[in-house]
């Protein structure tokens, strides 16, 4: 419950910080981006396999020529093949099968960058992405399988750039991130207690 309140607290602040920048709103200033997402899991050893399949999406508002804030959404799935092999469930229980392993989170929540440039055409940054993630981790044999889903508190500082070709709002994305959340799911034999992760995107900006 604590880490709850903490998340809560955050939130009403940047919420504040934001309300205050769009007493003065100017749509030109508003910013879509849409990412193509990779991703490497990593500190654990369920569906740790690099992964394309995911999507970033953020809705950001640029409160001065430097410093930019708004709500950010996204979605991944990892897959990992583990073959056939003897599982030991209790002391009386055993499973002897081939496994299909699959993560898949949606983490979301507010977010915001530094500019390190003001350059109308490219924009280097360093931002924060902070929230909460759903998490569903599945683990596939035989003809069933079994899961367990968790919400947790999810961090994540990257680095990236801005190009606008042009020198106007539409523009290109590429970033590069880690990102920890606090997750906690148990299938088969797999203990997963918190989700360290690497990865890129490289996106369009609207």
């Amino acid at each position: 419950m604590n880490a709850w309140k903490r998340i809560a607290m955050v939130a009403l602040m940047c919420l504040g910080v934001a309300v205050k920048g769009f007493s003065q709103y100017d749509v030109s200033k508003t910013t879509l981006k849409v990412d193509w997402q990779m991703n490497a899991p990593f500190s654990t050893d369920f569906a740790d396999k690099l992964s394309g399949w995911g999507m970033n999406f953020e809705l950001g508002y640029e409160l001065t020529p430097r410093w930019e804030v708004g709500l950010f959404a996204s979605y991944h799935t990892n897959h990992q093949y583990v073959g056939r092999q003897t599982l030991s469930l209790s002391p009386t229980e055993s499973l002897t099968t081939d496994q299909q392993r699959s993560a898949f989170q949606i983490p979301f929540g507010v977010m915001g960058a530094y500019n390190l440039s003001t350059n109308r055409y490219v924009k280097p940054y360093i931002g924060l992405k902070m929230g909460t993630m759903f998490a569903r981790n599945t683990t596939y044999f035989g003809s069933g399988g079994v899961y367990d889903k968790s919400w947790g508190f999810y961090v994540s500082p990257e680095i990236g750039v801005k190009i606008y070709p042009t020198g106007k709002k539409w523009g290109f994305h590429i970033a590069a991130y880690y990102s920890y959340a606090t997750n906690r799911t148990q299938t088969l034999t797999c203990d997963v207690e918190g989700q360290n992760q690497v990865g890129f995107r490289l996106g369009v900006i609207f």
